[in-house]
């Protein structure tokens, strides 16, 4: 927790300097007079030694600042005033003009790390140089670097919700000072904390959003569990298929278009329980960014967006443990040192026990998940560290003896961080990932077993000539082992024979750079080139076809067949079957009209090379991925964005609005009535189509205060076309436009969170959609008694319109312990008003009446759920 506070501490600083100040000063003014009118404006304080007289009269000429930046008002006072200003953080320094231009004879670089009371890097604390009145801010790690000439000095170290800390610290080389500060209790008393999400109006990053565990935990969902997945549904752009569903779509994509990655290595399924909980446990996950559009370089393989997970790094000085006891799961994370300030671990593991109560009702069904997380560091010097990362899960059910399945996956990457200079770094990391799938049916005595397999390695360096010069560059390689399934018998009376579908192999690479400039004050470019390889490789057979074609029409029923193959081809080991490559340019520009408002564009190309074979919106634990090939082409995106990025009164509220446009080449999609599932020529049931998306988003958040939240709303349109190959072909939906599965035209969520005290906080989230496109019968005919539905075009009709409103109360019982057992409790109720969402609806006859019906399919009521949360 004392991390969350101090990087809201940190975040509400980056802001600071975007305080507006209305102030005059001409020769008469003093600078005690001008400090006390720039502090009762904002929360910057000055800071100077003896040698500045401050009842002096320093400026000489007249400015007048109406409601203006306090960067804008430093920059002109320094062009006229013989003193020099300077911003670091939330202090403004202040020194002599002369002492500015004096050259030293020979500087040397001090360095080091500043570490809290819980060993962990303190982002963004001041360090500040009393003799020359200068100053830096720590990066990301923690680490500062500043050049001083030779000599003696007395470092300062401060930090919001931090005891001050000094050194006396002599330089006559290049030295190496850590530091170690203290949490102020006294002073974190005093202050309310939330997370300052303002816009960083500079950056040419955007189409991202950011969450962290802070505000993951908040959100309320069903089952009362946090859950990280869960919660990028409430950000503009992204969707899913409906409630209990996996996957999820952004800008009208569809799931296998996302690349998830944890701690930089891929995940193909993510969610357990057919959607009901994701695969990311909440208590180790460190935070979560997504990148929707204007995706840098270093990201590719797929064309809809990034999920970028990271785990977070085991405390390297005390052991801590913490978990949670909720209604059907529980969860337990342990973290220490290996070797203090030289190695961590971190260890989290959950478990369901839905099972349990099941046996208790005397209930034979079984349905149960479990899933561990690992992560493991060691420094061996300040220029090389080694981390390893690990997950493993698995997915239990069992029906009545009936049908039995498991599913899961395992991940492991294992990376080395080199520092080669300030300037230069590196990052060299390899991974394993597999996903597997196995289906039993002892009624039909036959078992099912598929998997996807991936090795991979990345070689990534950062150069950062100057702070407005940086380059990203870095190569990396991916081998796939894809098995479709073996059918294999488990009874000599069984139906089925032992069959092996085709298994299949590829191997993905890729080289990029990635140049981030700062032209002007206001002007910042980002460009980069990405370019990708793809090879379809032996040891396979391949189906041929007359004319090529693996599926063909019929003119006399005017619908699509599978072709029937006239040979093949053998490929033998290692041989390649199909080649493909692509150059997938990026560029990005952020322009700032003032510290507040900016404008943004980007544009990225995309190359995808594999897919999931799923004739559904939701994909399920027996999808199965598939190579691009002879008959199946990379998918291509080109995406183009643009937005306005404000905040509001000195970051207290933001707006982000984007406008977006993507084309998607060479979508698939699948004939009517085709059959994917242990299907050895997929080809025989799929057409080469294409895709759009276009909308609008908007964001606007609350960042600070007892109340905090933002509103999202998406209005978009997401289409497909499948033309037919001749013109006496009619294509799917006779060649036109029609809505893809993931198209929501309206997607609107409303997130809020309360402090009413330390022991009480309030959360809710509500969510409103259109329902989701599918294809109704509307009509039927009568064979023997018997009614047929005859299907509209394709994708023309929708489900009903999708919401719910869901709430959470938090209690701490002991606000202010911070050793020893401290515990809260979360309460919370999903869809309070009992809204019965469709999941689906089905067209039925009466047994009764032989009357038509329409049913509708409801996952959740209203759903309650408490939870017990603990560390010590």
């Amino acid at each position: 927790m004392k991390h969350i506070i101090s990087a809201c501490f940190f975040l509400f600083s980056l802001c600071m300097s975007a305080q507006s100040v209305t102030i005059t000063v001409d020769q008469n003014v003093t600078l005690k007079e001008f400090f006390k009118q720039v502090e009762s404006q904002t929360d910057f304080k000055f800071a100077f030694t003896d040698q500045i007289d401050t009842n002096k009269k320093y400026f000489t000429q007249n400015h007048t600042f109406n409601n203006a930046g306090i960067s804008k008002i430093i920059t002109e006072l320094n062009q006229t005033s013989s003193v020099q200003f300077s911003i670091s953080g939330n202090n403004i320094f202040v020194k002599q003009k002369s002492q500015i231009q004096k050259a030293p004879k020979k500087k040397s670089k001090l360095t080091g790390q500043v570490l809290d009371d819980e060993r962990q890097p303190v982002i963004g604390a001041n360090i500040y140089v009393k003799e020359l009145e200068t100053g830096v801010v720590t990066d990301a790690n923690g680490k500062y670097s500043i050049e001083v000439p030779n000599g003696s000095y007395t470092v300062q170290v401060s930090y919001v919700g931090f005891k001050n800390e000094e050194k006396r610290v002599s330089v006559s080389d290049d030295t190496k000072v850590n530091f170690n500060i203290d949490s102020d209790s006294q002073q974190l008393g005093e202050v309310i904390v939330m997370n300052n999400k303002a816009v960083d109006i500079k950056t040419t990053q955007m189409s991202v959003n950011k969450l962290s565990m802070q505000e993951i935990k908040k959100i309320p969902v069903a089952m009362g569990e946090p859950d990280p997945l869960k919660s990028i549904l409430t950000l503009p752009g992204v969707t899913n298929a409906g409630e209990a569903s996996s996957g999820f779509n952004v800008r009208g994509g569809a799931a296998d278009q996302n690349l998830i990655l944890l701690d930089g290595a891929p995940v193909y399924a993510d969610s357990h329980m057919f959607g009901f909980f994701s695969i990311f446990n909440a208590d180790i996950v460190s935070g979560l960014d997504l990148y929707k559009g204007g995706i840098p370089s270093k990201f590719g393989g797929r064309v809809s967006s990034v999920l970028d997970v990271t785990q977070q790094t085991g405390d390297f000085e005390e052991y801590k443990v913490n978990g949670g006891i909720g209604i059907i799961s529980s969860r337990l994370l342990v973290q220490g040192p290996l070797q203090k300030e030289k190695g961590s671990f971190i260890l989290s593991g959950r478990a369901s026990y839905a099972h349990l109560f099941m046996k208790l009702a005397d209930n034979n069904n079984s349905a149960m998940f479990y899933d561990l997380n690992a992560k493991l560091n060691y420094r061996f010097n300040a220029k090389n560290s080694l981390s390893f990362s690990g997950y493993f899960g698995n997915d239990l059910f069992d029906i009545n003896d009936r049908f039995a399945s498991t599913y899961g996956s395992t991940m492991g990457i294992l990376s080395w961080k080199h520092k080669f200079s300030d300037r230069l770094n590196s990052n060299l990391s390899t991974f394993y990932s597999d996903y597997r799938f196995n289906l039993e049916i002892p009624i039909e005595s036959f078992k099912w077993d598929s998997n996807i397999q991936s090795y991979g390695l990345k070689y990534n360096w950062n150069f950062q000539q100057s702070e407005k010069f940086k380059i990203n560059y870095g190569i990396d390689g991916l081998y796939y082992n894809f098995n479709p399934g073996v059918v294999k018998p488990t009874s000599s009376d069984s139906q089925f024979n032992y069959m092996q579908l085709d298994k299949k192999y590829a191997l993905e690479a890729s080289a990029f750079v990635d140049f981030e400039n700062q032209i002007t004050e206001k002007l910042t470019f980002r460009y980069g080139l990405r370019y990708s390889m793809f090879y379809r490789l032996g040891d396979e057979t391949i189906s041929t076809y007359e004319n090529g074609q693996s599926v063909v029409y019929n003119p006399l029923y005017n619908i699509y067949e599978e072709g029937t193959p006239n040979g093949s081809i053998t490929y033998g080991k290692g041989k390649t079957i199909s080649k493909f490559d692509n150059l997938e340019p990026r560029a990005a520009l952020s322009y700032a009209f003032n510290e507040e408002t900016s404008i943004k564009a980007s544009y990225n190309r995309m190359a995808q090379y594999i897919h999931i074979l799923s004739n559904t919106q939701s994909p399920l634990p027996m999808s199965i991925w598939t190579p691009s090939g002879p008959f199946t082409k990379p998918q291509l995106l080109d995406q183009y964005a643009m937005g306005y990025f404000r905040n509001f009164r000195d970051g207290d509220y933001s707006l982000e609005t984007e406008l977006f446009y993507k084309n998607v080449q060479n979508r698939i999609d699948y004939i009517d009535g085709a059959d994917v599932l242990a299907n050895n020529n997929i080809e025989q049931v799929i057409l080469n189509g294409k895709a759009r998306s276009y909308g609008l988003e908007l964001l606007f958040r609350k960042n600070t205060g007892v109340f905090t939240g933002w509103v999202s709303y998406t209005l978009s349109r997401a289409e497909q076309k499948t033309p037919g190959r001749t013109p006496e072909e009619p294509g799917i939906a006779n060649g036109d436009w029609y809505l893809s599965g993931y198209d929501k035209l309206h997607n609107l969520s409303i997130v809020g969170s309360y402090e009413l005290n330390p022991k009480w906080s309030f959360n809710g989230n509500f969510t409103l959609q259109s329902g989701q496109p599918v294809t109704y019968p509307n009509s039927y005919y009568e064979i023997g008694g018997i009614h047929v539905p005859n299907y509209s075009l394709r994708n023309d009709n929708r489900l009903p319109l999708f919401h719910h409103l869901d709430l959470a109360a938090t209690y701490t019982p002991k606000p202010d312990k911070k050793k020893g057992w401290q515990s809260y409790w979360v309460f919370s109720l999903y869809n309070v008003y009992n809204r019965k969402n469709a999941a689906s609806m089905s067209f039925t006859t009466n047994e009764d009446t032989g009357a038509n019906e329409t049913r509708r399919l409801s996952i959740f009521g209203i759903v309650p759920g408490v939870s017990y949360n603990f560390k010590f």
